[in-house]
């Protein structure tokens, strides 16, 4: 891993909390970005630290929801009437609709970190489930409610969801993608999809946090680049998500398919021409 700059941290910032939880693969961008500006890679260190950066945004925005969930959940240990509130079982189905991605991220991190880094792979990701919004689009209902959310349907999701182990696929994109198909307004979608992800985040995050350290011991990750990127993917993508949520309340997903088909064309064309590898 390179040595990262005060700028490089904001800029690597920016792009984290702009593609985080837009449905377009923080992936993708984190990959070509640095690359174009002949940066080099940023390391797993210091893409764990812009990772957490998002990850304190989404657990501002949604504060109030967590701490209703997290006092159902508890609750619920202890009493059997708690166990049939609404806030507990949407708690207990966030836990679980998480089992998938936890077994095959765990299961599969090797190739996961090396052979599917590919920008053909990512590339390939960005055109899949561009398409699949596309589908979901035409064929979703829009009429299922959050709330009603059954076990299996949040198992469903939660399958989507391992989709984004897969580079270029977005972990909002894919999740976001099985909201639709299961029925859910795209508001809904969006929003079930950024609390679903806060355990794998979270997980992710936990998991690289050995390699930050090391880049820390190493002086490859200073304080003030530490602290400028994860400010800044907190800051961005916290308005991110503000964004998304508010844009889909009255638009389709069709800014998003045709950016991420734009893109696809740019990685692979990078890919093509051995400008990245």
């Amino acid at each position: 891993m390179v040595a990262i700059s005060g700028l490089q941290a904001i800029v690597l910032g920016l792009v984290q909390g702009l593609t985080e939880y837009i449905p377009v693969s923080s992936t993708a961008h984190l990959r070509i970005v640095p690359a174009l500006l002949g940066w080099g890679d940023p390391g797993a260190a210091f893409s764990a630290v812009i990772q957490l950066g998002t990850l304190v945004a989404v657990l501002l925005y949604f504060a109030r929801d967590i701490g209703r969930f997290t006092v159902a959940a508890l609750a619920s240990l202890v009493s059997a009437e708690a166990r049939r509130s609404p806030d507990a079982r949407m708690a207990w189905a966030i836990a679980a609709g998480n089992l998938p991605i936890v077994v095959l991220g765990l299961g599969f991190r090797h190739v996961i970190e090396t052979e599917l880094r590919s920008l053909y792979i990512i590339g390939t990701m960005l055109i899949v489930i561009a398409l699949g919004l596309w589908w979901a689009e035409r064929r979703g209902t829009g009429e299922a409610p959050m709330e009603g959310l059954t076990f299996r349907r949040v198992m469903a999701i939660g399958a989507f969801q391992a989709l984004a182990l897969i580079p270029g696929s977005s972990r909002s994109g894919s999740t976001i993608l099985g909201g639709l198909l299961l029925g859910l307004k795209r508001a809904d979608a969006a929003r079930f999809s950024f609390l679903l992800g806060i355990p794998a985040i979270l997980g992710a995050a936990l998991l690289e946090l050995p390699h930050v350290l090391a880049g820390v011991r190493a002086g490859e990750l200073t304080g003030t680049s530490l602290v400028l990127g994860l400010l800044t993917a907190c800051v961005v993508g916290y308005a991110s998500i503000a964004f998304l949520l508010r844009y889909l309340e009255r638009r389709t997903t069709l800014l998003f398919i045709v950016y991420r088909l734009g893109l696809a064309g740019v990685v692979l064309g990078l890919a093509a021409s051995g400008v990245i590898r």
